[in-house]
């Protein structure tokens, strides 16, 4: 019973951040069978954001890979909880369609696999959590890169690799101010504009090619 009702509030207080702190959690995530099936990943970085939630303080160091489709392919977020409730979680956000009892695997470098269960579904994604331990953090600070596995309806793993490059700055470092975070939305806004166009153009330029090579000679 006390187990549950640890889980029940460390899952209220870690959910608060995610949507309002990852970079365009607004936007549908891929639902590609892999991650390779989607179009070109725009770069991205890890970073700490932190709040005032009541009584608790709740950092947030978060990754997050995003399509230039504006898809978000896959997040990572490490939760911290510290005030009238000290807690900390690992969560993994997944597109639907997916295995619900498989979990989201987590693996770092040549480490043994960490299980995450999925505590949450919404129409456009899927949260898997579990605590975060010391020694995750330990093995993320050491480590190049983890890889977070998702099994999809069609019962098919989808490995997405995460770099580790620049976790431990973001894990120990300040959290990031409004008007960084601002900065850096609209750099990543005016890239997938720019990847829009491009592709737009391509199109464009497709059709016209094919319209010329059937017309007729005159």
């Amino acid at each position: 019973m006390q187990n549950r009702m640890k889980n029940a509030s460390l899952s209220k207080l870690a959910g608060v951040l995610v949507g309002a702190a990852t970079l365009l959690a607004g936007a549908p995530l891929a639902n590609a069978q892999d991650a390779k099936q989607s179009p070109q990943v725009m770069p991205t970085e890890w970073f700490k954001v932190c709040s005032k939630q009541g009584e608790n303080d709740i950092c947030n160091t978060q990754y997050s890979l995003i399509a230039d489709t504006r898809q978000l392919i896959t997040a990572v977020n490490l939760i911290n909880v510290k005030g009238k409730v000290n807690q900390k979680v690992i969560q993994a956000v997944v597109p639907t369609g997916r295995v619900i009892p498989a979990g989201v695997q987590v693996k770092i470098d040549n480490n043994q696999p960490q299980t995450l269960n999925y505590s949450v579904c919404f129409p456009n994604r899927c949260i898997a959590e579990a605590e975060l331990t010391d020694a995750m953090v330990n093995s993320m600070k050491k480590g190049n890169q983890m890889v977070v596995t998702s099994i999809n309806f069609q019962r098919q793993a989808n490995p997405i690799p995460v770099t580790l490059k620049g976790f431990t700055d973001a894990y120990d470092g300040p959290a990031k101010d409004q008007s960084a975070l601002a900065e850096r939305q609209k750099e990543l806004n005016d890239a997938l504009q720019k990847q829009a166009e491009e592709r737009r153009k391509k199109f464009e330029d497709a059709q016209n090619a094919a319209k010329n090579a059937g017309a007729p000679a005159q």
